[in-house]
């Protein structure tokens, strides 16, 4: 047990860019130590992919408490099973595939979870009090519009738009063919713009 629990509030308020932009060799690195068992560098890339992660999860399974759970045991994942990562894909992409995996599992426990209408403003501060009324407004209506799409359909837009993730690392993620993550961003789409058709005026 790495006892990450101890460093969450810290993970929560850490001002690093969640892994976006960070060199492959520096996470990678990052793992090795894991590997070896230095908690550190374990607590670093924690620190790294904590956002991220959260930002997925929340608009996957829009449920703190099962956030908070998934969250936890795909970082345990990560801790206890870092030899298991083979390099034939990026490092982030084996850890969200931990993470959509976890989450299936965690929803199919689940008939009917419950929105946080709280949860997006945690994982994704917003900026000065004079721009929080829109952009509140505006956070609202664009979680509704996700809750209106199928899970699968929330997975492929929050990995292409949030976390700026090519076709081939989604399929990869959510374990579909290519051209199947297309077909779903199509639809996804379409949908949004009838949801939100009002907006455009």
């Amino acid at each position: 047990m790495p006892g990450w629990l101890r460093f969450r509030k810290t993970a929560d308020t850490a001002p690093e860019k969640a892994g976006h932009g960070l060199p492959e060799a520096v996470e990678l690195a990052l793992l090795d130590g894991i590997r070896r068992g230095r908690r550190a560098d374990f607590e670093s890339l924690y620190r790294l992919y904590h956002p991220r992660l959260t930002r997925f999860l929340v608009h996957l399974l829009r449920e703190a408490e099962l956030v908070e759970e998934v969250l936890d045991d795909t970082l345990m994942v990560v801790w206890q099973r870092a030899s298991a990562f083979d390099g034939r894909s990026k490092l982030s992409t084996w850890i969200f595939g931990i993470a959509y995996r976890k989450a299936m599992k965690a929803l199919g426990r689940f008939d009917a979870p419950q929105v946080d209408d709280e949860a997006e403003q945690r994982a994704d501060p917003g900026p000065g009090p004079e721009q929080q009324l829109g952009l509140a407004q505006l956070r609202e209506r664009l979680q509704q519009a996700l809750g209106e799409l199928s899970v699968d359909h929330r997975a492929v837009v929050e990995l292409c738009y949030f976390q700026d993730m090519s076709h081939g690392e989604i399929a990869a993620i959510v374990g579909c063919p290519p051209e199947t993550v297309k077909t779903r961003m199509f639809y996804a789409r379409r949908r949004l713009r009838g949801l939100l058709a009002d907006l455009e005026n």
